[in-house]
């Protein structure tokens, strides 16, 4: 009987802590939200290593893009937050922009992090991507020591999306380089469709080029439209000194062909991945307490490497 009773006992136990383990390996349903566009190339990478992520743990992933506009993003994050999304994942349209929805999410126990573009004054759990204040004067450092600008010379910046997180910050970092070696600049609106774009460089430069002593391209759309904007206003490949982003195919090769020198590697795929295993170890109870870096700037000697990475090649 004693025996019995204790398989009774065991038994209960186990029919207890079987249910409690199933809850907790059951698959959670994660937002994954950008400001990006789903027509820029590099926000497929991004999307991608959260997909690849999804496939991998089991858990569903819900994306979606807002192209800039911030009432929709603040919207779509407080719908993950209505529905109890077991972490949320998100870029930064704009500095501030996050700030009241961020909190919403920390009242209700639903881990934020923030990944791509980081914006310090919101609440967010952690940060995964780049510093793009860092990237902005390592650009503006790269031409410095280089011998591609010096002081009294003009540096052009296009940009998609004038305003946007990340063209403020870049051009934050760009100034410190080059406000004290008397190096001006101007930053331009290019928008996200990719014809307009080199329409409006193409216009740009055929008015200004012989006053542009270098390129900043604030963005991977306007980076990777170099070779054609430079073809189709006649300027040969070199002749301009030209560095930004590096997440597209179009710049990889730019960059081995010679019409970009160097371009920042954003790490898409990885900061996506990164980004909501972070929230799924929040969501776990082990609060991530720090962030994590990403980037690097090559050259033509690794452009390969590069190139095959977003070629899958």
């Amino acid at each position: 009987m004693k025996k019995f009773r204790l398989l009774v006992i065991v038994l209960a136990l186990l029919l207890a802590i079987v249910p409690a383990a199933a809850a907790q390996d059951e698959p959670g349903v994660y937002y994954w939200i950008s400001h990006g566009s789903p027509a820029d190339p590099v926000w497929t990478y991004f999307l991608d290593g959260a997909n690849q992520w999804a496939a991998d743990t089991g858990n569903t992933v819900n994306t979606s893009f807002h192209s800039g506009d911030v009432p929709s993003h603040q919207e779509a994050i407080r719908a993950a937050i209505a529905a109890g999304a077991a972490g949320i994942v998100t870029s930064s349209p704009d500095p501030g922009s996050l700030v009241e929805v961020a909190a919403e999410a920390n009242a209700a126990g639903i881990p934020i992090i923030n990944i791509n573009t980081p914006d310090p004054s919101a609440s967010f759990d952690a940060y995964v991507g780049t510093n793009n204040v860092e990237v902005g004067r390592r650009w503006a450092q790269y031409l410095v020591d280089g011998g591609h600008v010096e002081a009294g010379d003009f540096v052009w910046m296009p940009v998609e999306v004038p305003g946007a997180t990340y063209g403020v910050q870049e051009e934050e970092g760009i100034a410190s380089v080059f406000e004290p070696l008397g190096i001006t600049w101007e930053v331009t609106d290019a928008t996200l469709d990719q014809a307009e774009i080199i329409t409006r460089m193409s216009d740009y430069l055929t008015a200004n080029a012989g006053n542009v002593d270098a390129i900043i391209g604030l963005g991977d759309l306007v980076t990777g439209s170099i070779a054609r904007v430079f073809d189709q206003v006649g300027i040969e490949a070199g002749s301009i000194p030209v560095v930004g982003w590096g997440n597209s195919p179009e710049t990889a090769q730019e960059i081995i062909d010679g019409y970009v020198l160097a371009g920042m590697w954003q790490d898409p795929q990885m900061t996506s991945y990164l980004g909501l295993s972070l929230a799924a170890a929040a969501a776990s109870g082990i609060p991530p307490g720090f962030d994590i870096l990403v980037g690097a700037l090559y050259e033509a000697d690794t452009a390969p490497v590069y190139l095959g990475i977003l070629t899958g090649n």
